[in-house]
């Protein structure tokens, strides 16, 4: 029994951030109605690694955002087009859609003509920038985001940041997003209303550490590669084969570490023996470690540190990490 097994949503999104958030919204049991331009459709069903799938308009990037969805075209820009969605409006709980601000209303269908359809609507707008504001009319995709967010100037290292994430990491926090605000909006069922979601502003809110550490200490915020600025050591490290994540965050981890490699003494270590300390001489600390590191291979450092109660994690690429059992059996 899903917990929105009783609503209706209308998807008449392309692409990824508005798919995405229907996509989670039919996952939690929500009937979704997939609404495309004739002809053309999502640009999504181009788009793909497998040149056939993309040839039959039905590319990996379009299925992997809606499965679960029911499907229909309409023309918006006629008469009849419009109508339908409004017959549609009237017998749906919500409707998403990301297009530019103001594209809806010239089209007859923004939130206040078919508020009047059905005044209970849920209605979200995703953009790149919000419905408002000196961008709201710009064009925007993930990479753009990425960048004005400030999200690349930090990932990467000195060398070779502003680096992008591999992902488009932006679309799927701005559907993640608007699906957790509709499904919140659903759940006070007597009342319409209008949320508007910007890409922007949504990756921004995940960056809460990031922004209110330079907010309360006017520090700006520097790319650090793989380490973790509020601890060390806390980031990759080379061993005698692969590298191997380790998040020693707290003392103990920290002091069990140096036993399991074999450097107790460490613990000690005037430029090592707090937090403080750690973090002022990261380099040299990663230095010795590493030196320690090499006598085995990561696999065996993995075993060794979580049975000590150190955080540690091999460096998996997609592959492996599908076929871990701990994914394959979940």
């Amino acid at each position: 029994m899903k917990p929105l097994r009783d609503f209706r949503v209308l998807d008449l999104t392309n692409v990824l951030a508005g798919p995405f958030c229907c996509h989670q919204l039919a996952h939690m049991g929500a009937d979704v109605i997939k609404v495309e331009e004739p002809e053309a459709g999502d640009l999504a069903r181009k788009l793909g690694a497998d040149p056939e799938l993309n040839e039959s308009l039905m590319g990996v990037s379009f299925l992997a955002q809606n499965t679960g969805k029911r499907s229909i075209t309409i023309n918006l820009k006629s008469r009849g087009g419009k109508d339908v969605l409004k017959r549609l409006a009237r017998k749906s709980d919500a409707l998403v859609e990301n297009f530019r601000p103001e594209i809806m209303n010239r089209l007859g269908l923004g939130y206040e003509t078919l508020r009047n359809e059905n005044p209970a609507l849920v209605y979200c707008a995703i953009s790149g920038f919000g419905q408002d504001g000196p961008l709201r009319d710009l064009p925007a995709y993930d990479q753009i985001i990425q960048g004005m967010s400030g999200a690349m100037s930090i990932t990467g290292n000195p060398d070779t940041a502003p680096l992008r994430v591999g992902f488009p990491i932006a679309d799927t926090i701005g559907g993640l997003t608007a699906a957790f605000a509709v499904a919140s909006a659903l759940a006070d069922r007597a009342k319409g209303r209008f949320i508007d979601v910007s890409m922007l502003e949504s990756v921004m809110a995940t960056m809460g550490w990031v922004i209110s550490n330079y907010l309360a200490t006017g520090g700006t915020p520097e790319p650090m590669g793989n380490d973790n600025f509020t601890a060390s050591p806390s980031g990759t490290f080379r061993t005698g084969e692969g590298c191997i994540n380790i998040a020693a965050n707290k003392q103990e981890q920290f002091e069990a570490l140096c036993r399991v490699v074999g450097r107790p003494d460490l613990v000690d270590d005037p430029r090592f023996a707090e937090r403080k300390t750690r973090l002022e001489n990261r380099a040299e600390l990663t230095e010795v470690l590493e030196d320690a590191l090499r006598a085995k291979p990561a696999a065996a450092w993995q075993g060794e540190l979580n049975a000590a109660g150190v955080p540690a994690g091999g460096i998996s690429s997609v592959p492996e990490a599908l076929a871990h059992p701990q994914i394959s059996k979940r």
